[in-house]
């Protein structure tokens, strides 16, 4: 990572040693919660059913990984949306370090570097999370983080882009109402994709967070891989590219021309 990148992950870091505490519950709380409803509670329902038993496995065991992909997405897109459209017209921060040394590529790597560095941590508490409800091993789990971080990323950067191209904020309430949610229910979070209409199946396929759980799921659980996980992660890393370029392009057009 180039110095100038470095330093607007370093002024991120800075920021958040002043306000973590606004993200406390999400990062903690949050995991909790949703294991206990939807694992717990919900799973108990499925389980008493025919839900899960083609896979021989809880609910909860099911849930987990997925719930751990989806959270890395959610937190993605919440610190790609709000804070970029900050930068570029509430706070005008990025004006201010444009005017600096500091280019617009070093604006966009930077902060996609300390979204990482907050996917990291999320994860990785949601993995341990996950561990104590007993969904998976210790071991398990953490081999889970890396591509759950990978799938937050590939949200990041195309997130970044579009926020970089809006004149109002409205878009984002838009975008995470008709784009972020409906991943969330149905990329293969809470059930198997096969049990869509095949009409839309392929759409699921084609989505990044169906690569993230099935990485996570895969990890996590011992399941075998519907695709092959290389392929899977060079797709989410193509995201991450094309997004990270048109990021850079939407901003230098935004903020310089």
């Amino acid at each position: 990572m180039a110095p100038g990148a470095l330093r607007v992950v370093e002024a991120g870091a800075r920021v958040y040693r002043r306000t973590w505490r606004g993200s406390v519950i999400s990062t903690f709380l949050n995991p909790i919660l949703f294991l206990l409803a939807m694992g717990v509670g919900l799973g108990k329902l499925v389980d008493e059913g025919a839900g899960t038993a083609t896979l021989d496995i809880p609910y909860l065991t099911f849930l987990a990984p997925g719930l751990l992909a989806a959270a890395a997405m959610q937190t993605a897109a919440g610190d790609a949306s709000y804070p970029v459209m900050a930068g570029i017209k509430w706070r005008k921060t990025y004006e201010a370090a444009l005017a600096t040394p500091l280019a617009v590529t070093d604006l966009v790597v930077g902060h996609l570097g300390w979204i990482a560095i907050r996917l990291t941590f999320v994860t990785t508490v949601y993995s341990g999370i996950m561990t104590l409800f007993g969904a998976t091993t210790v071991l398990q789990g953490m081999l889970a983080v890396p591509p759950a971080v990978l799938t937050g990323l590939a949200f990041a950067a195309p997130v970044m882009a579009y926020t970089a191209r809006l004149k109002r904020e409205t878009g984002l309430a838009t975008m995470f109402r008709f784009g972020i949610v409906p991943l969330f229910l149905f990329s293969g979070t809470f059930f198997p994709v096969e049990q869509l209409p095949a009409a839309i199946q392929p759409v699921a396929y084609a989505t990044p967070l169906w690569h993230g759980v099935t990485l996570c799921r895969g990890l996590a659980l011992g399941f075998d891989f519907p695709v092959h996980p290389l392929a899977s992660v060079a797709y989410l890393a193509a995201w991450i590219a094309a997004g990270g370029w048109l990021a850079v392009r939407f901003m230098r057009r935004r903020l310089v021309v």
